[in-house]
């Protein structure tokens, strides 16, 4: 729950900061002269680029959490048996462990969106964030009956 706070807090955040800035790429169209103009113009680009990133991320947030909930009613999110330091931080060891099981389970149930969901935990598991939003992505491309490619 906690983690939904944060993401509603960054997201009210930018969409408040992306008004700002738009309003300001206004502001300088309407002075009118050439350069503001095209300054203006640029301004508002800016703004547009971050909604829709802000809006491909929520999507990818949105549809994550709901393999995660249907992998919870049937019981397969995966059990978190990693050994932590005294810190509290994953033991890098125990996570390539994990890992490796994750990966071999994947390499034999390609067409599995679980497998891949589960291969997306692990990946994260190991502070390997491009390699598990693409898992993860992979997995939501499964789930929704296309292939990975079209994703």
């Amino acid at each position: 729950m906690r983690a939904k706070i944060n993401y509603l807090i960054t997201a009210a955040v930018l969409v408040f900061y992306f008004v700002l800035v738009g309003s300001r790429g206004v502001l300088l169209i309407e002075t009118g002269t050439v350069l503001t103009v095209t300054f203006g113009i640029a301004v508002l680009i800016l703004p547009v680029i971050g909604l829709w990133f802000l809006w491909k991320n929520t999507q990818f947030v949105r549809r994550a959490n709901q393999l995660a909930a249907e992998l919870d009613a049937e019981g397969g999110l995966p059990v978190d048996e990693l050994e932590r330091t005294a810190g509290g931080r994953i033991d890098r060891d125990s996570a390539d462990e994990v890992f490796a099981r994750r990966k071999a389970e994947t390499e034999s149930s390609p067409n599995d969106w679980r497998c891949w969901f589960r291969l997306a935990v692990a990946y994260h598991d190991a502070r390997d964030t491009p390699r598990a939003r693409k898992a993860m992505q992979r997995a939501i491309a499964l789930h929704a009956g296309r292939t990975p490619m079209d994703a």
